[in-house]
């Protein structure tokens, strides 16, 4: 057996064992900081060896609003009422979502995460005003659309937002920016701010050795500060040098 091989299955031991890094992510459905955060930021992370060593919780609300009176329960959202149907069909897709026994290669969380992609990348560009809904579906092998937006035109829908409100507002510090991200359920405003720039490289703080080999790569590239700072120094030595020989 090669030594790769050894090494690729004692990785995956370890992703097996090893406790997942919980995330919590909130954002709002046509907020362009969101779908930039998402689309570019989590979804390559996650979708590469990380996988296994994280486990997000989408919550689609952000600085969204609820008002109660009786049953009805109505919403008043950041990006205006086209968000809150987006808002209602995000959250309709993560209760409803499941993997199927025959398509063993996806699973429940690896289809809502590519689903949600999807409908981020899409942004407030809809063709024709038609919400992509029903094409992220069926690009992504969501074979129960029909289910989900039931759900989004219904009661259920709004319970679901209700719920992801009533999650956002019991954040211990009270969400000022969207997307807000939470590692390990704490709200660490510098982890916040880092994980938007670098989600993949803080993510890896997070990760319990032994760490997949992208971590790795990723920790042993040089930091732009880093190198700025060393470029700076180097010039002031240069022209301290000249300065002298001038003099």
């Amino acid at each position: 057996m090669s030594h790769k091989i050894v090494g690729a299955f004692l990785l995956f031991i370890a992703a097996c064992s090893a406790a997942k890094v919980p995330i919590a992510i909130y954002y709002e459905s046509l907020c362009p900081d969101s779908a930039k955060f998402i689309t570019e930021q989590v979804y390559p992370a996650v979708k590469s060896e990380l996988r296994d060593f994280v486990e997000i919780t989408f919550v689609p609300f952000g600085k969204s609003q609820f008002f109660t009176q009786g049953s009805e329960v109505t919403f008043t959202c950041h990006h205006g009422p086209n968000e809150c149907y987006g808002n209602k069909v995000h959250a309709c897709a993560i209760e409803h979502i499941q993997a199927n026994s025959y398509q063993t290669e996806f699973t429940r969380e690896s289809l809502t995460l590519d689903f949600i992609n999807c409908l981020m990348k899409a942004g407030k560009n809809f063709p024709d005003n038609v919400y992509p809904g029903q094409r992220c579906a069926s690009e992504n092998h969501i074979n129960n659309w029909e289910n989900i937006k039931t759900c989004a035109n219904t009661t259920e829908g709004s319970q679901l937002l209700r719920k992801a409100g009533e999650t956002t507002q019991k954040l211990k510090e009270p969400l000022t920016s969207v997307p807000t991200v939470l590692f390990n359920e704490q709200f660490d405003k510098t982890v916040n701010e880092r994980a938007q720039l670098n989600f993949m490289g803080t993510l890896c703080k997070y990760v319990s050795a032994p760490q997949p080999r992208i971590c790795a790569q990723h920790n042993a590239a040089p930091r732009l500060d880093s190198v700025s700072a060393t470029l700076t120094s180097v010039l002031g030595l240069w022209v301290f040098a000249l300065l002298k020989r001038l003099l």
